[in-house]
């Protein structure tokens, strides 16, 4: 079939993982692409395709539609601006601050770091952010740093005042903040951009590598790995990448929110147990508003039942609402993830899944000790349930607790050799 073969391209091309997008959008977009190019059918469509690097270019952009919006998620931009201060401020620098954002989508998140750097009172002269997509539209789109109302979310939008100018079609990004940014196409997996960028001091990678599978995010690490600076260079990540991190040599940046990691120290201060293979696209403590991409989260797992103490009927068979409950919370849609989880403890008694929506929940109000509690419920009714334990671990960890966290991670490892 078209769509296998196409699916099989698009892995090759850039990484991308179907399952994390559904086959239904890739098939959409092949058909609206073979629609626009007035081909007879899917095979005319795929010749075409095969032969024409620009109409690949088309198909990806109308696969992977991205969505965002300016400080989407503010804690990062805050981590940045200390990380900034920090650096900028040590004597012995002299050269400029570097940042990267990829994918940079449509302007909004290099933009963002910008303002912000500025509003810290960071010169001009002592930044520079490189902004990245494998887009062309999109690239076109930031570079002409005009905006519609969507792009402004949130209840604090004064940022708007002090950076754009309103035009009769919207917002026009002034030019101070815009000469800051240099966009550029390219692709994170291509060997050729890790060798014509960088180092960088951050760099803000964050729900590129829900859509990738394992190995695929593994080639994504190894490149973003190759761009930071130093051991201090800080990696930004998505919320549900929390745990492609903690299997890799990082360590929390310890700013609080951010979902900031650092290269664990060489040696470091006490053996860590193994690494833990995560599961794909695990739901992570997310920021407050969560991002709006798909994720892929996978089907509920099975809850153990052997130490439950109330009814069990919702042990058994857990209903769809949990797997919409996770999807919910991985958007940024809290109240129905809320909702949906409540409703399944209502109808069908304790369950491990439940009660971990609930954490993430809980964890994305700033509610931490509430979070704390439905993480280790769930661990009650389900030992086993791997991101209930990674988080919990992450949020001991970002809270200082380290012997606490290095246990729970030898759980983990414990898993972990069981299973293989």
């Amino acid at each position: 079939m078209v769509i296998e073969r196409v699916e099989r391209l698009l892995k090759d091309v850039m990484g991308l993982d179907v399952a994390s997008v559904g086959r239904t959008q890739v098939e959409q977009a092949l058909r609206r692409r073979q629609a626009e190019t007035k081909l007879a059918d899917l095979e005319r469509y795929w010749e075409h395709l095969r032969a024409s690097d620009v109409e690949l270019q088309r198909l990806i952009e109308a696969v992977v539609v991205p969505e965002t919006w300016f400080f989407r998620d503010r804690e990062a931009f805050s981590g940045l601006v200390q990380i900034a201060r920090d650096e900028v401020l040590r004597p012995q620098r002299s050269e400029p601050f570097r940042v990267l954002s990829v994918p940079c989508a449509t302007g909004e998140e290099p933009y963002s770091m910008s303002m912000a750097l500025l509003d810290a009172g960071i010169l001009p002269n002592r930044f520079q952010i490189d902004a990245i997509d494998i887009s062309e539209r999109v690239l076109a789109h930031a570079e002409r740093g005009a905006y519609g109302r969507g792009s402004f979310r949130g209840d604090d939008v004064t940022f708007r005042d002090r950076h754009f100018t309103h035009t009769p079609d919207g917002y026009r990004i002034v030019d101070s903040v815009r000469q800051q940014v240099r966009f550029r196409q390219g692709n994170v997996l291509g060997g050729a951009l890790v060798g014509t960028i960088g180092p960088f001091d951050a760099i803000f990678c964050r729900n590129l590598m829900i859509y990738f599978d394992r190995a695929t995010q593994d080639r994504c690490l190894d490149a973003l790995e190759r761009l930071l600076a130093t051991d201090q260079g800080v990696l930004f990540v998505g919320p549900a990448e929390t745990g492609i991190l903690l299997n890799r040599r990082f360590v929390s940046a310890r700013l609080p929110m951010a979902f900031a990691f650092r290269r664990a120290p060489a040696t470091p201060p006490a053996p860590a147990p193994a690494p833990v293979r995560a599961v794909r696209a695990p739901l992570a403590v997310p920021p407050r508003p969560a991002p709006v991409r798909p994720s892929g989260v996978s089907s509920p797992r099975q809850p153990a039942a052997s130490r439950a103490t109330a009814p069990t009927a919702g042990l058994v068979q857990p209903c769809t609402c949990i797997a919409e409950a996770r999807a919910n919370a991985d958007k940024g849609r809290f109240v129905e993830a809320a909702h949906l989880s409540e409703q399944h403890l209502r109808q069908h008694g304790p369950s491990a899944d439940a009660y971990y929506v609930l954490g993430v929940v809980r964890d994305a109000s700033g509610s931490h000790t509430a979070a704390l509690t439905y993480y280790r419920k769930a661990l009650y009714l389900d030992p086993d349930h791997v991101e209930a334990l990674m988080h919990l671990a992450l949020l001991m960890e970002q809270n200082g607790k380290t012997a606490e966290a290095r246990v729970l991670r030898n759980r983990m490892q414990r898993l972990e050799q069981v299973k293989a």
